[in-house]
C-alpha cells in the first residue's frame, strides 16, 4: 500500500488545488442494520484457589497487651527521661521495672512470672 500524497495547505488556500473528494455516505436505508438476538453465552463459574495455610504467628505487643496512660509531673518525666538516656533504655522499661517492684512489694508474682503462667 503506497502512501497518500501530502496535502499542500498553502496551495489549497490559494485555490490552486481542489480539496480531496470525500467518500460517499451510504443511503439511510443501507445504514439500517437489523440485529437478531444473539444466543446467550454460557456462564463460566470460577472456583477460588485454595490458599496454603499460613503459620500462626505470635500476636504482637499491641494485640496481647493493654494500654494505659500515665500522667506525671514534668519534673518527674524529665528525671525519668534522663535516666533512660543515660542507661540507653526506653521509658517503658523504667515504668515496667517500677510496676514489677510494686507487684513484688505487695506479694504478687513478678511480671515475668505472670507472663510465664499465661503461656
Amino acid at each position: 500500500m503506497s502512501k497518500q500524497p501530502k496535502t499542500n495547505f498553502m496551495a489549497l488556500i490559494a485555490g490552486e488545488v481542489a480539496p480531496a473528494a470525500r467518500p460517499e455516505e451510504p443511503a439511510a436505508a443501507d445504514r439500517i442494520v437489523t440485529m437478531s438476538s444473539p444466543e446467550p453465552e454460557p456462564v463460566v463459574t470460577l472456583k477460588p484457589r485454595e490458599r496454603a495455610p499460613t503459620p500462626k504467628k505470635r500476636p504482637g505487643i499491641k494485640e496481647r497487651t493493654h494500654q494505659f496512660s500515665l500522667y506525671i509531673e514534668p519534673e518527674v518525666y524529665d528525671v525519668l527521661r534522663s535516666i533512660a538516656f543515660e542507661e540507653r533504655i526506653k521509658l517503658h522499661a523504667l515504668v515496667t521495672e517500677g510496676l514489677d517492684l510494686v507487684l513484688r512489694k505487695r506479694g504478687s508474682p513478678s511480671i515475668r512470672e505472670l507472663i510465664k503462667k499465661a503461656g
